[in-house]
């Protein structure tokens, strides 16, 4: 979650996120889908003596197919993080590596992420592209 938050900093006109419940919930969730048996989410680490420096997290939903995708997995990354003392060491790009290996053993297919500026390049160079379809966000209830 700590890597988390540096993710959140380094968004275009983002400052650091304040501390709160979020990082709890967000731990208990890593917890959870870590330990599932049936391996949909994943996490990617580069680990050093100061602790985890870099990661990506993966997981695996369950969709209907479409013509071009018969398979009905699709993958998501999110949290592609790297410490900003460890940046500019090829850290993110194996972690994003083992991710699409990961699901790529698993029939998934397609897979999507949101890109910054700042990771656009990177995942450019590891075949993603720009889609045609915006995202839309509707927020359900009181937060």
């Amino acid at each position: 979650m700590r890597l988390r938050t540096v993710m959140f900093a380094g968004l275009p006109g983002a400052s650091p996120p304040e501390p709160g419940p979020w990082l709890a919930a967000g731990a208990n969730v890593l917890r959870r889908g870590l330990a599932d048996p049936a391996e949909r989410l994943a996490a990617f680490v580069v680990d050093s003596p100061d602790g985890l420096v870099a990661c990506v997290v993966g997981a695996i939903d369950e969709r209907l197919p479409a013509p071009g995708d018969p398979s009905p997995w699709r993958g998501y990354i999110y949290n592609v993080a790297t410490d900003p003392a460890y940046r500019r060491r090829g850290l993110s790009r194996a972690c994003m590596q083992a991710a699409l290996e990961w699901f790529a053993g698993r029939g998934v297919m397609l897979v999507d992420l949101r890109a910054s500026p700042d990771g656009e390049p990177l995942y450019s160079s590891l075949g993603f592209e720009r889609t045609r379809d915006p995202a839309m966000r509707r927020i359900i209830g009181v937060r």
